[in-house]
């Protein structure tokens, strides 16, 4: 059966909302007793990883407890764990896991280097599938006609390839989006929601390599049927959907007239839509996603860090009565915390998936550093995340940085604030959330609105910090002046590291530069078609890089 198919089987369409209502109601059960499952989680690690040579040089089989686990293993980067995995990548086996992987997840890390993440059978069974159909429960109970039909939703990160990448083993090396759940780990009702849409699989040729081609043939096919839905995970890419459908608008509605895609036959001419297309750009004087799917419902992406500045107008742009859903937050590691109902940005702790600790946001990590179970997470507080799990990942350290929002039902809820880097160049130890959350209080102090923001330490004689924006509308000078003074205040609230370099004459007053509103699409976009996949393309709040500052403001930097 195809994917088609699948989506428009009564029957599978049942087995699948069952599967993921039946998932969430299991993590709530868990949730009555976190404690009992985290040490489930560490005895099932241990006990099917002890032989291995990781195991073994850590004596996993004589630790008991969690404090025995801490005072074994070390806290680790991917940098540690690399010598073990690229043995693993190269065939050797019993090197992290008892069991072999069967495909390893390609990640791009704040260096942009790709990383070989093992991805074992027993990984996917017992840690993976429980929260990743937890995650889908607040869309298929809350928008059910998203499931509608198979073209009801636009999955932008659904990728599929035919040849993919390997390892020196031969395993895949790619991308989550881009794995067949069902066929690679015999889990058939695993395929997300739009993979069976006609532009999930194209029907045209396309290089592999040319991400931007196969955004434009998915948006063109997308323009001619009734979406409800937008699955984007990155929010970047989601932000970058109405830019791109002005960029290509006139080409959209030549191809829809004639009846092609990439220029080749496809299905008949359709003069009758192109006109209707048309008549609603020239109406509005622009075009929108809420103009072309005006039955839109919802969006499905992170909703937090850099994304909290744009996304609440940008959902505007599909519809002032679309919701935003919060995707889980998750890395290609492994899974941190999911949504198990509507909540803006936060997210339940995933207590069966991984031993999860947490060291406070604004220490340094290092092999010893202390860390918190969950019960001791203080909410308002950011917190580094490291967790352990029976795929090979031991007290890893993934990098990105939390918050507690509040305890509900036992368990801490999260939400996504960052990357852990920080940006210290005069002792001011600014991170993502400081930033974020600094440009958030200048924002609301003012009025102001904006569609994307970066920054960087300028390296003059006394350093400064000079923020790139894109305004929603012009700001006036008097505004742009209020609204850098309040900045430099807030941030000397959020850091007290930035407030003592800001006293003393380390740092300079903050600067300004005003983008017009598309530098941060123009930017994303570019960045494709460069040849990066655009789930890799996120928002990055700090580009020192002078390369990529220079790429986004069209200025050399100072």
């Amino acid at each position: 059966m195809s994917l088609a198919d699948a989506w428009t089987d009564p029957d599978r369409l049942r087995r699948y909302r069952d599967r993921v209502l039946t998932e969430r109601r299991r993590l709530r059960d868990a949730f009555t007793d976190p404690d009992t499952h985290q040490r489930r989680v560490l005895t099932d690690l241990l006990e099917f990883n002890s032989r291995t040579a990781y195991g073994r040089r850590h004596g996993f089989d004589r630790i008991r407890t969690l404090d025995d686990y801490r005072r074994a293993v070390p806290l680790q980067t991917y940098a540690d764990l690399e010598p073990y995995i690229e043995r693993a990548a190269a065939g050797e086996p019993d090197v992290l896991t008892a069991d072999r992987p069967a495909v390893f997840f390609t990640s791009s890390g704040s260096t942009g280097a790709h990383k070989k993440i093992p991805v074992t059978p027993r990984f996917m069974r017992t840690t993976f599938f429980p929260f990743y159909y937890a995650a889908w429960a607040p869309l298929i109970e809350h928008f059910p006609d998203v499931l509608a039909h198979p073209a009801a939703v636009l999955n932008l990160k659904h990728d599929p390839v035919a040849a993919p990448p390997t390892t020196a083993s031969g395993r895949p090396h790619v991308g989550a989006s881009q794995v067949d759940f069902g066929e690679t780990f015999g889990e058939p009702l695993s395929a997300e929601p739009g993979t069976g849409a006609p532009w999930a699989t194209l029907p045209v040729p396309v290089a592999a390599g040319d991400h931007t081609e196969k955004m434009y043939l998915r948006l063109r096919l997308a323009v001619e049927h009734d979406v409800r839905c937008v699955i984007g995970i990155n929010p970047a890419m989601v932000a970058a959907l109405p830019y791109q459908l002005r960029l290509w608008w006139p080409r959209i509605l030549k191809e829809i007239h004639d009846g092609t895609l990439g220029g080749l036959p496809h299905g008949s001419p359709n003069p009758a839509r192109a006109a209707e297309l048309e008549q609603l750009a020239d109406r509005h004087g622009t075009v929108r996603p809420a103009h072309v799917w005006p039955r839109m419902r919802a969006l499905f992406c992170w909703t937090t860090a850099v994304a909290s500045l744009y996304l609440p107008r940008l959902r505007e742009e599909f519809g002032t009565h679309v919701t935003a859903l919060p995707a889980p937050v998750a890395a290609s590691e492994g899974p941190v915390a999911v949504p198990l109902d509507r909540h803006p940005t936060a997210g339940s702790l995933v207590v069966t998936a991984s031993v999860y600790e947490f060291a406070d946001a604004d220490a340094d990590l290092t092999a010893d550093t202390p860390t918190l179970r969950p019960h001791e997470l203080e909410a308002g507080r950011d917190y580094h995340v490291v967790f352990s799990h029976v795929g090979g990942l031991y007290r890893y350290a993934v990098g990105d940085v939390v918050r507690v929002v509040d305890h509900q039902g036992g368990v801490p809820r999260l939400e996504y604030t960052g990357r852990g880097v920080r940006s210290d160049h005069a002792g001011e130890r600014l991170r993502d959330a400081q930033v974020i959350r600094a440009l958030s209080a200048a924002l609301a102090a003012t009025g102001l609105e904006l569609r994307n923001a970066a920054c960087r330490v300028t390296t003059a004689a006394r350093p400064a910090y000079a923020f790139a924006v894109a305004p929603l509308t012009p700001w006036s000078r008097e505004e742009s002046e209020r609204f850098t003074g309040l900045l430099d205040q807030a941030l000397g609230r959020e850091s007290p590291g930035y407030r003592a370099a800001r006293a003393d004459g380390r740092l300079a007053a903050p600067e300004l530069l005003l983008l017009d509103p598309e530098a941060f699409q123009r930017d994303w976009q570019d960045r494709v078609d460069s040849g990066i996949r655009p789930t890799q393309v996120k928002d990055r709040l700090f580009r020192q890089a002078p390369d990529q500052w220079s790429r986004l403001t069209g200025r050399t930097p100072a």
